[in-house]
């Protein structure tokens, strides 16, 4: 047991120190669109460039944020996971807001999808697994 939690430390901080140089090559990537946008004749195909790359920055910092959580509770919180998954739709979302190519009810199911997990990490928060234990407990 001991040398599975050493092994899965280990490919977690290589894994975290993965993240982390793409972050440091998403903000680089970043500036270089935002850069493009006053160069560019179209502006609107630099700026949805600049819109994915900080997306993206954002999905990645919610993924370096769900393994620092890990270390510190040697467990996944079911509400990092679920703001990695908001953060994930959203940026996909957008990207295809930015390609204009969703109809209406695409549009309202993205929305519909979004509002779902919101709500799931609102209950996540609300029956956290120590609020019911001590709720139980108190009770006995």
């Amino acid at each position: 047991m001991n040398y599975l939690k050493k092994s899965v430390r280990i490919g977690a901080n290589y894994y975290s120190e993965f993240l982390q140089r793409s972050n440091k090559s998403g903000i680089l990537k970043t500036v270089e669109a935002l850069s493009m946008i006053f160069t560019e004749t179209t502006v609107r195909a630099s700026f949805k460039d600049l819109v994915t790359n900080v997306l993206t920055l954002i999905v990645v910092l919610e993924l370096i944020r769900a393994f620092v959580d890990y270390f510190e509770y040697e467990r996944v919180r079911i509400e990092t996971v679920l703001e990695v998954l908001i953060a994930f739709i959203i940026r996909e979302f957008m990207i295809h807001l930015f390609e204009s190519t969703l109809s209406g009810l695409e549009v309202f199911l993205w929305c519909a999808g979004i509002i779902i997990v919101v709500f799931a990490r609102t209950l996540s928060i609300i029956y956290r697994p120590d609020k019911v234990l001590s709720k139980i407990n108190q009770s006995r």
